[in-house]
């Protein structure tokens, strides 16, 4: 039986429907993404299946004592609730495990009770069942779980003792997703629970996603996570939910052939049509009067009861960076950098001395507050740097993209933003410029203190394209875009001709247009390169992580050296050579921590951890193939 079942569902505010004739199943075990584009109702569709919300029209039916864990986008607060923002990420967490606290009361009052004569006997009898459920649900080990997902979420253990009032609203919402994941509900509904995530979050969600038991209905614009995690695809339209089985990139090609169809079905009903119409027209009044008058109505029978409707073009953005005037070779050169604002304790981190040429796409990734935007502010002038030097390369004209949109000016229009970068440009055309970017009507005249996050997004986008830049520093610039748009972006960006620094949690995007990563360790406080697209960089995470593993088993010479006596003597010394520059690494780590605002200090440190991880690299590159059993000459 499905856990819950959904059929002819309708949803209507005031007069106008979001949605009718919508009617699905989620089984158990489900791994479900819903899409459709901004406004159609997919959060409605989630609320409705919480029990949040109910429908106006159709049925919902769920499994006995199903229980339920929802994530919205944004975590709100009502006055009767304001209390629990006095509570600690903790304590929010300790709520999923209530019965196993209660347990955990118990066995501590029955102790107490053990210590007096008259009581012992029954608290003895009492204790022994107790402590077995008590353990099989695992009460030795909650602590270290919460501890686990917080860590996994990005908290820090300074953070764990926080109470709620003092985190933003993305952080709050991590909160309720670490609660809601310990809970282990039988079905999650997860409302973009990407949104408030740094890469490395993401990727431990989705791990924790892959392998968790019970259904997930989720609504993300997280494609490299619907690719990995999904099964089942719903594409919600006003007319219904339509579904495709496989992962987003199966939907994509499956969506695409059946536009296919459904056009070529259309043509060829249509010119059906018109031979009937005109064989009608020429012979209605003529001898071959009833055969017409058949034909008719076989005709209009055909258009009522089997009519194709005319397939409609959805509406998208359309981005064009167009031509850009050539640059310099050298793009960005940096010498001793170290990133930080001067008027703080402590630098964010050191930077190796970097070139980046001409034509190149740099993917910037780290963890939320490493100080990814302080870095494009460097680069840009507005931050000065802690310590070094920023060279920008000759005939460069820099565009950004603020993750913020704080570049937008609140009081002006839309209209008025775009002709703010092209003062020589007729309404007329700014009108027509603003339509690829979906503003048609009265909607350039809105005001962008009243825009949602898709929208400024998009205006943002408009001014950028018209900059003529060739020099792209981009902030999170998928962040509220739905996926369609998200897709022309990066094809425009694939065909720019100039040169990309991207700051992104967007790992599709990343994927698709990176020829190098530079990932910001919050723990070492350095920048670190790597030279090729996203799949090298999590490839060479992977060897590091793999050695790091197999030099912390201590595997024997003995059985290295039963397969082939000189690869094992020299996996081993690889394996003790990698443990050294592990612990190498470490106290390099420890120094740089302690080293505070002793910018001397800091590069000879900082050169100290590149040199280490390069040789780290080379030795767990002869680490594989060793592995692998090949002989080094």
């Amino acid at each position: 039986m499905s856990l819950i079942t959904a059929t002819d569902l309708v949803k209507s505010y005031g007069a106008q429907d979001v949605f009718k004739g919508v009617s699905v199943a989620i089984p158990r075990q489900a791994r479900i993404a819903l899409v459709g584009p901004n406004g159609v109702g997919k959060t409605t569709l989630l609320r409705l299946l919480a029990g949040l919300e109910k429908p106006d029209e159709g049925r919902i039916q769920k499994a006995r004592r199903l229980r339920i864990g929802y994530l919205p986008q944004e975590v709100s607060y009502s006055r009767s609730r304001k209390d629990e923002l006095k509570r600690t990420v903790w304590d929010s967490c300790l709520d999923a495990f209530g019965e196993i606290r209660a347990q955990e009361a118990e066995l501590a009052r029955l102790e107490r009770l053990m210590a007096d004569p008259s009581e012992a006997e029954k608290a003895i009898a009492r204790y022994g069942p107790i402590q077995e459920a008590f353990e099989h649900a695992g009460g030795y080990t909650y602590p270290s779980r919460i501890r686990q997902v917080l860590n996994g979420l990005g908290f820090t253990p300074d953070e764990y003792g926080r109470p709620l009032e003092q985190f933003s609203g993305g952080e709050r919402t991590r909160a309720l997703l670490a609660r809601l994941l310990l809970e282990e509900p039988d079905l999650l509904i997860l409302d973009e629970p990407t949104n408030h995530l740094d890469i490395a979050a993401i990727e431990w969600l989705e791990s924790w996603l892959r392998d968790w038991p019970g259904a997930e209905v989720l609504v993300s614009h997280d494609r490299f996570l619907l690719d990995r995690l999904v099964d089942t695809v719903w594409e919600l339209k006003p007319q219904g939910v339509e579904l495709y089985r496989g992962n987003y990139s199966a939907y994509a090609q499956q969506r695409t052939e059946r536009q296919e169809q459904h056009a070529a079905r259309y043509r060829a009903q249509q010119e059906h049509v018109q031979r009937e119409q005109e064989y009608i027209r020429r012979n209605i009044a003529g001898q071959n009067t009833r055969q017409a008058q058949g034909r008719r109505k076989r005709l209009e029978r055909l258009l009522r009861d089997e009519g194709i409707a005319r397939p409609v073009k959805e509406r998208a953005v359309s981005i064009d960076f167009g031509q850009v005037d050539r640059s310099g070779d050298h793009v960005i050169e940096t010498h001793d950098l170290v990133i930080g604002h001067r008027d703080s304790d402590q630098p964010l981190f050191g930077v190796p001395d970097l070139l980046l040429t001409r034509g190149e796409c740099v993917a910037l990734i780290g963890p939320n507050g490493a100080g990814k935007t302080t870095f494009l502010k460097t680069l840009l002038g507005d931050v000065q740097p802690w310590a070094g030097e920023v060279k920008l390369g000759a005939s460069l004209q820099v565009g950004y993209f603020a993750q913020a949109h704080e570049d937008l000016n609140p009081e002006q229009t839309v209209l008025e933003e775009i002709l703010s970068v092209a003062p020589r440009m007729k309404v007329s055309q700014a009108r027509d410029w603003l339509a690829r970017f979906l503003f048609v009507g009265d909607s350039v005249y809105k005001p962008i203190e009243i825009l949602s996050g898709g929208e400024r997004g998009r205006v943002a986008l408009a001014k950028l394209a018209l900059e003529g830049a060739n020099l792209l520093l981009l902030d999170e610039p998928t962040n509220h875009l739905d996926i369609p748009s998200q897709e022309i972006l990066e094809e425009a960006l694939n065909g720019f001709p100039g040169t990309i620094l991207l700051v992104s949690h967007d790992r599709y995007l990343i994927n698709a247009l990176a020829t190098q990563v530079w990932a910001i360790t919050r723990q070492a406080r350095m920048l670190e390169v790597f030279t090729g697209g996203y799949e090298t960089y999590l490839e060479s995470q992977r060897l590091r992580t793999e050695a790091r593993k197999v030099v912390s088993k201590k595997v024997s010479k003995r059985d290295r050296t039963s397969k082939d006596s000189r690869v094992g003597v020299r996996l081993t010394e690889v394996e003790e050579r990698i443990e050294t520059l592990e612990e190498a690494l470490t106290e390099v780590t420890r120094q740089l921590e302690e080293a505070g605002n002793d910018v001397e200090q800091l590069h000879r440190l900082g050169d100290r951890y590149t040199e280490l991880e390069a040789d780290l690299e080379r030795q767990i590159a002869i680490w594989e193939r060793l592995a692998r059993g090949e002989a080094l000459a």
